[in-house]
């Protein structure tokens, strides 16, 4: 990766242990442990070891990083980059290849009628709820309400005409969607 003008590098044989604070790009191919908040970007490459608090514009890690990274535009995570924690940021991209453990929060999620219809009116729906149930000695008997029934076995079900199987349960909001994402290299 070509080094930009204005850009501190931090050299594989350093530690930087406390708080990193700058305004310009860092690379880092040594060690800093600590809090570390940029606004512009940080690279950690592949002798980089960062442990910290992080707050940048961007980040790119093909190296090691432990702690939680917020950006404001970008994190990205190389085929050899390595990161354990969570991610806060608009935009995410992590390649095949690489390992994370950890949450994703890219924000909130607008979902605007012209875009997703059926899923705007499903919001707007309240949810469907089946009567309480409670099993009985009998593991084939359950009991709706105060009266029993058998079940069915799978499979065994017939269906009368004109008549529709209950939909599933609908959300009745949609709020900020967090996402667990998992990569395992082969």
């Amino acid at each position: 990766m070509a080094i930009s003008e204005g850009s501190t590098i931090i050299g594989e044989s350093i530690l930087i242990n406390g708080n990193l604070n700058g305004d310009e790009d860092l690379t880092v191919r040594g060690r800093v442990e600590g809090t570390l908040t940029l606004t512009k970007t940080l690279v950690v490459e592949q002798t980089g070891v960062v442990r910290a608090e992080v707050q940048v514009k961007n980040c790119v890690i093909s190296g090691a990083v432990v702690g939680n990274v917020t950006a404001s535009e970008s994190v990205e995570i190389t085929k050899a980059g390595r990161m354990v924690g969570d991610i806060s940021a608009p935009r995410v991209i992590i390649v095949d290849g690489a390992t994370f453990r950890g949450r994703i929060d890219m924000g909130e999620v607008d979902v605007e009628q012209g875009d997703r219809p059926a899923l705007a009116r499903a919001a707007s729906r309240p949810a469907l709820r089946s009567p309480p149930r409670a099993i009985t000695q009998d593991p084939d008997r359950v009991e709706h309400g105060g009266h029993s029934e058998a079940e069915p076995e799978e499979g065994l079900v017939e269906k009368a005409p004109g008549v529709k199987p209950p939909a599933p349960p609908v959300p009745l909001a949609m709020g900020a969607v967090k996402r667990k994402v998992i990569v395992r290299r082969k």
